[in-house]
């Protein structure tokens, strides 16, 4: 799977490189820049999946930047990293197209977890083209669809809900836990032997190689 990637506008030359050694740890490809020129620079040469920008910079300001690039029609979600924590600056942000704030000093943890809660609200906002699976295989999720060489068809409840899943994580392990827990509702008797069945029958439909499993770890969706 491909990484998703990042543009991180911050001026600051050590939280920029905080910041920037903990998403590639994370695994992420992160474009660094420090100014709003070399930003934009980097935004045309690599269209990213979300932009992390500063407010606070000498030249144009974050909330510039952000406005000048959605008239220029980008559309890529941002999130505003700012000691500016006033309710005027708040609404100017989300005016000018932010999807999110984050006020310094802030943890690591909570970045990536805003991170990647709008990956995946975007990632499932532009799904009408579908998921490439490979071996000719396409999920699309809002209408529980897969398409493949031999036909198309709808998957089963618990086959949708892991399927669903995984590739909400695309490109990570899922542990085991997890799995059973999403896949089984409260008063429901989660079982081993049902995942593998579950996981027996959802490889007959989209491919044997689309899901692997790493012993002890989880599940992945390549």
């Amino acid at each position: 799977m491909k990484k998703a990637k990042i543009l991180l506008l911050e001026d600051d030359p050590q939280l920029h490189e905080i910041v920037k050694e903990h998403l590639e740890d994370c695994d992420y490809l992160v474009f660094g820049a420090f100014n709003a020129d070399s930003a934009a620079d980097l935004l045309y040469e690599n269209p990213c999946d979300l932009m992390l920008l500063d407010v606070k910079m000498a030249g144009q300001n974050g909330f510039e930047f952000l406005c000048e690039q959605r008239k220029n029609g980008v559309e890529t979600p941002a999130i505003f990293i700012t000691s500016l924590n006033s309710i005027d600056d708040l609404a100017k942000g989300y005016k000018v197209g932010c999807d999110d704030y984050l006020r310094k000093p802030f943890e690591l943890k909570e970045l990536v977890l805003r991170v990647e809660t709008l990956l995946k609200r975007r990632f499932f906002h532009t799904l009408q083209e579908g998921i490439d699976l490979g071996g000719g295989a396409v999920f699309y999720v809002e209408s529980n669809l897969i398409k493949t060489p031999e036909g198309e068809r709808s998957l089963p409840p618990k086959e949708f809900a892991l399927l669903k899943l995984l590739v909400e994580n695309r490109g990570k392990v899922v542990p085991r836990e997890t799995v059973m827990d999403r896949l089984w509702s409260f008063g429901e008797e989660p079982s081993g032997m049902s995942l593998r069945t579950h996981l027996k029958n959802l490889r007959k439909i989209i491919g044997r190689d689309c899901v692997e499993t790493l012993r002890g770890l989880g599940l992945r969706v390549r």
